[in-house]
């Protein structure tokens, strides 16, 4: 007997589809999908937040030196000329070195972002730039329910889906 439901749908197919729906509903907190669907990434979306909970204040702060272009008062990077062996000169951008404080992933944690990585996709907001839902997970979402002990998710009823009489929920993060 299988331990999953298998939606109607081939293994490849199923994974992605819950996958994008767990996606959407870290980022979004809130997703409309089939009854089947939700009580499948409800359990998904229950590990995620058990697992960022137990691993949110795993790290260590260290200094990192960090080399970054010079910037002048309008924003620009500064250059120089500079003259190369053969003669020619060119323009060089100037680097100056901070030393910056910055949190360290313990290997326990790591492994836990890598397991998330695992469950979730990557999305790019409206400007294209990256949002790392892991970080979503540790800093937002594990805050809120760190006194919680289960129970993070939660499914409403709809009613059925006009077309083909599915039973349509909203499921959402409490």
């Amino acid at each position: 007997m299988s331990s999953n439901r298998k939606l109607g749908r081939p293994t490849d197919a199923r994974m992605s589809i819950l996958k994008t729906l767990t996606t959407d509903l870290i980022w979004h907190e809130k997703i409309e999908t089939t009854e089947a669907r939700a009580k499948e990434v409800k359990a998904i979306a229950d590990s995620l937040i058990a697992l960022a909970i137990k691993e949110q204040n795993n790290f260590e702060e260290v200094d990192a030196k960090v080399v970054k272009a010079k910037l002048d008062s309008k924003g620009n990077k500064e250059t120089e000329l500079v003259k190369s062996k053969n003669g020619k000169e060119f323009l060089k951008v100037v680097k100056e070195t901070k030393t910056e404080k910055r949190q360290k992933d313990k290997p326990s944690r790591l492994n836990a972002r890598r397991k998330m990585m695992t469950k979730l996709n990557k999305v790019k907001d409206e400007d294209g730039s990256n949002i790392d839902l892991t970080n979503k997970l540790f800093n937002e979402i594990a805050p809120r329910y760190a006194s919680r002990v289960g129970g993070y998710t939660q499914i409403i009823k709809l009613g059925q889906r006009r077309g083909d009489g599915a039973e349509t929920v909203i499921l959402k993060l409490i």
